[in-house]
């Protein structure tokens, strides 16, 4: 095999060792064996890990390194083939039986935000990618994908929940709206209106209706639409083709675009593990 998928060992003679030379392979759990004062802990912790930790600190500045100390070699001729190298004792401070080697060794909180950066989310019912969108993104796709539509722009207000919803509709026309649309039909807002408190409901509010253009005076009145909806669906939008019936999703949280499904961003406290 290579020289690279090996820890060469040449001339170890800390305490009970007694001028060995080993080869260690790489990428393989490794046990070290053997009766009490036979120099199990001399190679692990003196030889290998101390040579590891002393490689490392030489890679600090002078400056850094006069806070730090010196740290002597280990009686050795030899040692190639040497990463990084990080130990953790038998006896441990932490109580925890959740705890784990990147817990203990504080690697954890690394890979947590690493996984949180570069994870991907995908729906699982279109298996299509969840996107978030800005609300500049979101009036750039209209007007890039929608240009010369007549598409309706909606908020969504209750999403798969029982009700009659008679204080809020009326709540929603006092303030100056007149249509909505509940289970996927187009209706008036009007005095008294309430849906059937037995059954499932979705509402989403109609906030404009509109063909899109592509000059000033519509990308001035697509704005303050894509706020309107964005603070009446709490940060999601849905963009209805009146002409092909198609309704997509645009949201600021992750939302798979055609089944509007919505996952939180992936922040790192979502990702927390007892030590």
């Amino acid at each position: 095999m290579l020289k690279n998928n090996y820890i060469n060992i040449e001339g170890a003679r800390v305490h009970n060792l007694k001028n060995i030379d080993l080869k260690i392979p790489r990428n393989k759990l490794v046990v070290i064996t053997g009766l009490s004062g036979s120099g199990k802990s001399s190679l692990a912790f003196d030889t290998i890990y101390a040579e590891g930790q002393r490689r490392y600190m030489e890679t600090f500045s002078a400056y850094v390194r006069q806070f730090l100390g010196n740290m002597e070699r280990p009686e050795v001729d030899k040692i190639d083939g040497l990463s990084p190298v990080i130990a953790i004792e038998q006896k441990t401070t932490s109580k925890s039986t959740r705890s784990t080697v990147g817990t203990i060794t504080e690697l954890y909180d690394y890979l947590r935000l690493l996984y949180a950066r570069i994870g991907v989310a995908y729906s699982y019912k279109s298996n299509q990618k969840m996107i978030s969108y800005s609300d500049s993104q979101i009036q750039e796709l209209i007007i890039e994908e929608y240009l010369n539509n007549k598409i309706s722009l909606l908020a969504p207000i209750i999403q798969s929940r029982k009700g009659h919803y008679r204080e809020l509709l009326d709540s929603l026309s006092r303030q100056g709206f007149s249509k909505v649309r509940v289970d996927q039909k187009i209706i008036d807002l009007s005095p008294g209106l309430k849906l059937d408190r037995y059954k499932t409901h979705d509402i989403e509010l109609v906030i404009d209706r509109f063909i899109v253009k592509n000059n000033n005076e519509f990308k001035k009145r697509l704005e303050e639409s894509i706020k309107t909806a964005m603070y009446y669906g709490d940060g999601t939008v849905l963009i209805f083709d009146l002409e092909k019936e198609y309704t997509r999703y645009f949201s600021k949280n992750l939302m798979c675009p055609s089944s509007g499904i919505s996952y939180p961003v992936s922040y790192t406290h979502l990702r927390a593990h007892e030590t």
